[in-house]
């Protein structure tokens, strides 16, 4: 699988982590390692592509840098997973810390990170969040040049700062300016539902781009709505439609995941 350039409809299984160690709420490394994996292991056999690894948990998020021991919790739990599935494996360091995203994944041979807030500015429940592409490319570089970035336009539980904000304006930023090497295009929240027709907007303003990389859906996709999106999109990031009754926090289940990917696939 390359997911800088997809010769399918690819589906990323969210791995949502419980609190870590430090955060309110833990129950131990050795616990969320246990959960991680068993996520993890089910994922890869319902048939996705890939899976992203996602400190869920650990609300409230820091804004930017969070803890070192964070970063170390999330090295050990994606080491594991990669011991257990044989699929890729991406890293998100909520709320914005792409560049410990970028250290975990090269440590672990992980192929891609999410940036949350890679260009601009978002107004979010953390406060003002800045897009720190300078710092997460050239750190990238550093690291591994093979791990990509995939960058959010209208990132989720957020707002603009300015008012004139254009999301297809952003696109050029975050693509020719922030060098993304994808796009994600995400519904006002977890869970909710990314507009098709918007989907479609970006992935044509991304297109007109020199770079003109792969286009991502990255919330609200679920079984009876994934069709929508196969023909004005390259992949989809899938979370909570795959975990019991729904619910982020829940087991992921292996059968909802089975369910997806036949449709994805078009096996029915």
């Amino acid at each position: 699988m390359n997911v800088r350039n997809p010769s399918e409809f690819l589906v990323i299984g969210m791995v949502h982590l419980p609190p870590l160690p430090g955060a309110p709420d833990s129950t131990g490394i050795d616990d969320a390692v246990k959960r991680a994996t068993a996520d993890a292991d089910a994922l890869e056999r319902g048939g996705v592509d890939a899976v992203l690894v996602e400190n869920f948990g650990d609300a409230p998020f820091y804004p930017d840098e969070v803890p070192k021991h964070t970063v170390a919790s999330m090295t050990r739990i994606a080491t594991e997973l990669q011991g257990v599935v044989d699929v890729p494996v991406g890293i998100n360091v909520l709320r914005n810390d792409v560049p410990a995203a970028v250290a975990v994944a090269g440590a672990i041979g992980g192929q891609f990170v999410r940036a949350n807030v890679h260009a601009g500015a978002r107004i979010t429940d953390q406060g003002d969040l800045q897009g720190r592409a300078h710092e997460t490319i050239r750190l990238r570089e550093r690291i591994d040049p093979e791990i990509a970035v995939l960058a959010d336009v209208d990132v989720k539980h957020s707002q603009p700062i300015s008012p004139e904000y254009d999301p297809l304006v952003a696109v050029e930023d975050v693509v020719e300016r922030g060098l993304a090497d994808g796009v994600l295009v995400s519904g006002s929240s977890t869970g909710t539902r990314a507009d098709p027709e918007q989907v479609s907007n970006v992935r044509d303003a991304v297109a007109k781009t020199s770079r003109n990389p792969p286009v991502f859906v990255g919330s609200g996709v679920t079984v009876d709505n994934v069709e929508r999106y196969l023909d004005v999109a390259d992949g989809a990031i899938v979370g909570s439609a795959f975990k019991s009754d729904g619910n982020p926090r829940n087991p992921v289940e292996e059968k909802r995941v089975e369910a997806l990917v036949r449709r994805v696939r078009r096996e029915g």
